[in-house]
């Protein structure tokens, strides 16, 4: 699939819940794919640690590789790590569709965005909650995917913190056409209404996904809340 072709794909599914893999049951990989898949998932959030950016380890390419061949769902790899440009080709070739870096990690991310477009993947730039959404005005027409964390990055199962909504509603008129912002941490049935009200299309979920039970009816009843009128908190 073209870049182009992607990006309509992905839009055509706004509001767009991506499951966190980072919480579900490593022990049970290949499970959890199917349940997600059949649950109605679009798109697999792929969390990437190296406990050096971000407090925490979780794994690298080679097992999204391996991932890669057990579902056709567009992967959209989070890199939380220190020199991503270092091991980007290592994503690519993994099969990742969209890939992430943070604006924290590099001097200069443009030339960074610009290979992930060249290799035909959606180019995303992710701010921790500290970062002031100002720092992403150079680089609006560099990127696909504004990331938004509204927790910080390296842990599940944390509270939103409710800055991230001024942060979305400044991006929401400022985006180039085309691209979108996404919010990660904290989102479940109470804050997902809030952060689509001010503007995010794809919403990052982990716990409120994995820890329902019934990943079909959390990820209808996320969507459902993303469609709902809300009111900034």
């Amino acid at each position: 699939m073209s870049r182009q072709g992607l990006l309509e794909q992905i839009a055509g599914s706004f509001p767009l819940i991506a499951p966190s893999m980072l919480k579900c049951d490593f022990g049970n990989l290949h499970r959890e794919v199917q349940l997600l898949e059949a649950g109605g998932a679009k798109i697999l959030h792929m969390d990437v640690m190296d406990g050096h950016f971000v407090p925490n380890l979780s794994y690298g390419a080679m097992v999204i590789e391996r991932v890669r061949e057990l579902t056709e769902l567009p992967f959209e790899a989070h890199l939380m790590i220190s020199d991503p440009g270092k091991y980007l080709d290592d994503f690519l070739k993994a099969g990742c569709n969209v890939l992430t870096i943070h604006l924290e990690a590099v001097s200069e991310p443009r030339p960074l965005l610009a290979r992930i477009r060249e290799h035909g993947a959606l180019a995303g730039l992710a701010i921790n909650p500290k970062t002031p959404v100002e720092s992403l005005e150079p680089f609006l027409d560099a990127f696909d995917l504004a990331l938004v964390m509204s927790v910080e990055p390296g842990f599940g199962g944390q509270k939103f913190i409710p800055s991230a909504l001024s942060k979305l509603s400044w991006l929401k008129s400022r985006l180039k056409p085309g691209a979108f912002a996404s919010v990660d941490g904290g989102i479940d049935l109470e804050t997902i209404a809030a952060t689509a009200a001010v503007g995010a299309s794809l919403f990052v979920a982990g716990s409120a996904i994995f820890e329902a039970g019934d990943y079909g009816q959390a990820l209808t009843e996320l969507r459902s809340r993303a469609q709902m009128p809300g009111t900034p908190r």
